[in-house]
């Protein structure tokens, strides 16, 4: 099965993706990698009516190690 149509966003800036969500609120879903998103769409148990893909984003690729020994990863 194919999803529902939605809008694809590429934000350039973290700043613009935060503005996506705060425009759009539960109507946009973040596409980050490595979720269930997709299928969940192509079985029409998710239509989000944006779809905001996170991947290009250097402020939130990274992995750090947390002073309490956790990882925090963005």
């Amino acid at each position: 099965m194919k999803p529902a149509v939605f809008e694809y966003r590429r934000p350039d800036s973290l700043d613009e993706a935060l503005a996506i969500f705060a425009e759009l609120g539960s109507d946009a879903k973040a596409l980050a990698g490595g979720q269930s998103l997709v299928p969940a769409m192509n079985f029409r148990l998710a239509r989000p009516a944006v779809l905001v893909d996170l991947n290009r984003l250097d402020p939130l690729a990274y992995i750090a190690e947390t002073p309490e020994g956790g990882l925090r990863i963005g």
